[in-house]
């Protein structure tokens, strides 16, 4: 966990109170619509139809036990009792009253946390991996690179009003598990042949209404000029990116209209300017900021493996992950049950899983994009005890909502055992539209358009009682009445003999008005 220090504290603290006294002139009348817009977003606060939603930043998904209690209070408290975590890896609360909005930042306050740039045309949380600093395949703890992006870009004077909000990963591990290609900027660690630490760069990603996967800009850029590249970057957008448009001012907009390669240029036209100035980062500005971060004390385990049958074996298999350390594993909670929404989680949820955090993680615990909590201490000698605390509280004691709830609901039919993971996930085939037309068309069998070869086939029929199949299928007239003139009803499809039994009943069929006397293949 990251603990703030004195600077940190009173940055926090200064604007709790600056946002309580734009609150209290806005609801005085002495603050436009308008002009408390722009300092509500800055403090994420949204108004929406029927209530504000307050977005608070849990930044690179981290937390701990403390802060998990402290935002499960804040929701039973001014809210309806439950929250809303984001692919961001952040909470929303969607009931709270704009005139406590200051209250409850001021108790964000305590526990380290706040809801600064959570919102509005500025910098987001910055997102990264969630098995940041227990991945077996780790090139460098991108915790600490989030946290200096995150000091660097909190109230940057230059980017604080964006042509539209800015979204970055870091990714510190060989496997890209923070989605780099679909951010603003997304940096993966890599190392060079001189074994080397760097970033390979991404630009213009995103999903939303015009998803697009980004452009490589740059295949290494050493560490020590991350920031000042960033800095290269959002200059460039900010001066071209467009602020006509809401739909259009995106970076993913601002890289496809002027070419990759053209935006490459621009970008390393601007870094010529501040490589090796004062955004230069040195080697006791990295040891600073990681130690702020606190370690757990592990314990010298050895490695037991878990077994993937009896009741837990399915389980096991999707929400267990490896850890470096030897004896422990991560394990995932989802937050997709069945029949609500993703991401929402109860007051009492949140204090269930504060309190497997501090029995079995060291009162530490990640938010994932994927909208689900992980323990990343765990014991495996202690694992099956956890697993069997892991109940929805609401739930009693059926663990199947822990079991297969991270899929979606259709694809939680039985799947065989023997097949891989990504078999198992696949969608039940559906079954295709078979139209009547197209079924005969596959068959071979034509519909014939000649009136006169259907009497003649109708006259056929009438006498032999049976069709035999032929190279063509005559025009049908479906009309009241038996006789020698009404096809066979075996034919039809199968509305069309529904129709057909409720003329012979006498009863106008379901949308009978158009349909009387109309020919069934006609076109």
């Amino acid at each position: 966990m990251y603990r703030y220090d004195e600077i940190d504290q009173r940055l926090v603290d200064e604007r709790v109170r600056q946002f309580r006294d734009q609150t209290r002139r806005f609801l005085a009348g002495q603050l436009s619509e308008e002009e408390f817009r722009a300092l509500r977003l800055r403090n994420g606060l949204y108004i929406q139809r029927y209530a504000p939603m307050l977005r608070i930043s849990i930044p690179y998904g981290l937390l701990s036990s403390r802060q998990l209690r402290k935002l499960s209070a804040i929701a039973r408290k001014y809210d309806r009792a439950y929250g809303h975590f984001s692919t961001r890896q952040n909470l929303q609360l969607n009931w709270p009253k704009l005139e406590q909005a200051p209250d409850i930042l001021a108790e964000l306050a305590t526990v380290q946390m706040h809801a600064i740039q959570t919102s509005g045309n500025s910098f987001r949380n910055v997102t990264t991996d969630h098995f940041a600093g227990v991945a077996q395949d780790e090139i460098v703890d991108s915790f600490v690179w989030c946290e200096i992006i995150r000091q660097w870009s909190t109230f940057h004077p230059e980017f604080s009003y964006l042509p539209r909000k800015f979204k970055i990963a870091v990714n510190g591990a060989k496997a890209d598990r923070a989605a780099v290609a679909v951010h603003d900027i997304g940096l993966h660690a890599i190392t060079n042949d001189a074994n080397q630490v760097g970033f390979k760069v991404l630009v213009g990603g995103g999903l939303g209404r015009t998803p697009m996967i980004g452009f490589v800009i740059r295949e290494f850029l050493p560490w020590q000029h991350l920031l000042s590249y960033l800095e290269a970057i959002l200059r460039v957008y900010n001066r071209y990116g467009r602020r006509d448009n809401i739909h259009k001012a995106r970076i993913k907009i601002l890289v496809r209209e002027r070419g990759p390669e053209k935006f490459r240029d621009e970008v390393e036209a601007e870094w010529a300017h501040l490589k090796d100035g004062p955004a230069t980062l040195i080697a006791g500005e990295i040891e600073r900021v990681a130690a702020r971060f606190t370690r757990p004390g592990y314990e010298e385990l050895s490695n037991r493996n878990l077994s993937t049958g009896g009741p837990f074996g399915s389980w096991i298999k999707r929400n267990v992950q490896p850890h470096k350390v030897p004896g422990y594993a991560a394990v995932t909670l989802s937050l997709k049950k069945t029949g609500v929404p993703p991401g929402d989680v109860t007051s009492d949820q949140m204090d269930a899983i504060a309190d497997l955090a501090d029995r079995y993680s060291f009162g530490e615990l990640r938010v994932t994009h994927e909208q689900a909590h992980q323990h990343h201490r765990l014991p495996r000698r202690r694992f099956l005890r956890a697993r069997q605390r892991q109940v929805d509280p609401g739930r009693g004691s059926d663990p199947a909502p822990l079991r297969r709830s991270r899929l979606p609901a259709r694809y939680r039919r039985a799947r065989p055992q023997h097949l891989g993971l990504h078999e198992r996930m696949r969608p039940p085939p559906r079954r295709p539209h078979r139209h009547p037309r197209r079924r005969q068309e596959r068959r071979g069998v034509v519909p014939d358009r000649d009136r006169r070869q259907s009497r003649e086939n109708a006259d056929e029929r009438g006498r032999s009682g049976r069709v035999a199949w032929q190279s063509h299928r005559p025009l049908v007239r479906a009309r009241a009445g038996a006789g020698r003139d009404r096809a066979p009803d075996r034919l039809l499809s199968r509305k069309a003999r529904q129709r057909g039994r409720a003329l012979r009943r006498g009863r106008a069929p379901h949308r009978s008005r158009a349909f009387q006397g109309k020919c069934l293949w006609q076109r």
